[in-house]
């Protein structure tokens, strides 16, 4: 249960931050990647604000043997460049860059019962489905001995 309730406050306080932000509002993420047009720069200092946040967090968690509601971390199972890479980021930046959510903020202004939101996230959830049945049918098996 300490490990749930962490985890819904730590996503509470990701969509709080989100929301002040203006990180949900696909126009304003629209506007932050229109380099050429009516570029708005507020996102930029939203990054630029929770760098040192992250890097603090980070350089707390480096000091600690574990994580305080699980036995260990865990880091990412693939640590090198590879095409999967590299498509599932062009897909992924090529998403945002159209309609202007990327899945955090969509889930997050779901809370607003916008329907372009719940369109974008029922498409990003049939999209990672498609992608778990195929990576599946794709993917060698190790064959028993």
């Amino acid at each position: 249960m300490p490990r749930f309730l962490a985890a819904l406050a730590s996503g509470l306080l990701f969509g709080l931050g989100l929301t002040v932000s203006g990180m949900i509002n696909p126009a304003k993420v629209l506007g932050f990647l229109d380099l050429a047009g009516a570029w708005d720069p507020s996102l930029a200092f939203v990054m630029a604000a929770a760098i040192p946040v992250a890097a603090a967090g980070f350089a707390v968690a480096r000091h600690r043997p574990a994580p305080l509601c699980a036995p260990a971390f865990s880091g990412p199972a693939r640590t090198g460049v590879d095409s999967r890479l590299v498509i599932g980021a062009m897909l992924f930046g090529i998403g945002w860059g159209l309609v202007g959510y990327c899945p955090g903020p969509a889930v997050a202004s779901l809370a607003f019962g916008g329907w372009q939101a719940a369109v974008f996230v029922a498409a990003m959830l049939a999209g990672m489905g498609a992608f778990r049945v195929l990576d599946r049918a794709t993917t060698p098996r190790p064959r028993a001995a």
